[in-house]
């Protein structure tokens, strides 16, 4: 997930550093996975800050959202190369494995699953990311029953993680593409229904306006507005 620029002041846990070990890309995404000998194990549903820092002593500093599970040896991120993005521009063109990346985190409380309770998730576009974790950590922990995803994007090809969400069972509305003999069109009231059915938490993630429409229509499948967490994040990158 791509968040606003961040204060480095704030207290979040110490700066500490990654090594790129892997790395995969299309011409949109870049998947990174790095080795941080001395991270805290993170919650799914937290982010960390990666900062890049240039020689003249300039930085730039963007969030993104854990993909991995907690129970992974490496940090996963996946980062959106957005149009003149500082952080995420250099990350998805000029990044190799082997450079060392200043990182913060795992920062976040609010919006983290442990698995204890049955969940509802509903994520736009890279907001599909901590969701991703979720699944995972819900996978090696056998709580898969208790979680149900759905993913919203334009097409399969721009929806981060889009076939492994589609093998852990989650319901994939996509907006500018036909798929499975669904018409695109995001998520109907009588979609959504089902995966809201004995929910007792909601978490939304995505832009400003999808998060403000996924919000609406879990009111309207019945889910309770205290009951709903939302992470939204704009443009800048």
């Amino acid at each position: 997930m791509t968040g606003e620029l961040v204060d480095t002041r704030a207290p979040a846990g110490g700066w500490t550093t990654g090594t790129l070990v892997e790395m995969d890309r299309n011409d949109r995404l870049v998947r990174l996975r790095l080795d941080v000998p001395d991270r805290v194990d993170h919650l799914p549903g937290q982010h960390y800050v990666l900062r890049l820092r240039a020689e003249d002593g300039y930085t730039a500093s963007r969030s993104y959202s854990v993909a991995s599970d907690p129970g992974d040896p490496l940090l996963e991120l996946m980062v959106e190369c957005l149009p003149g993005g500082e952080v995420s521009g250099f990350l998805h063109d000029e990044a190799r494995p082997g450079d060392v990346f200043e990182l913060r985190g795992p920062i976040g409380g609010w919006f983290t699953w442990s698995g204890d309770v049955p969940v509802v998730c509903f994520g736009g576009g890279t907001g599909v990311v901590p969701f991703v974790s979720m699944l995972r950590h819900a996978r090696r922990i056998g709580a898969e029953r208790l979680i149900r995803v759905c993913a919203v994007g334009r097409s399969l090809a721009s929806l981060p993680y889009s076939e492994e969400l589609r093998a852990a069972g989650a319901f994939v509305a996509l907006t500018r593409e036909n798929l499975d003999g669904r018409v695109a069109a995001p998520p109907y009231l009588d979609e959504l229904e089902p995966l809201v059915a004995g929910a007792e938490r909601a978490y939304v993630c995505g832009s400003v306006g999808f998060a403000s429409y996924a919000t609406r229509l879990l009111g309207e499948a019945g889910v309770r507005a205290d009951a709903i967490r939302v992470e939204q994040f704009g443009a800048t990158g």
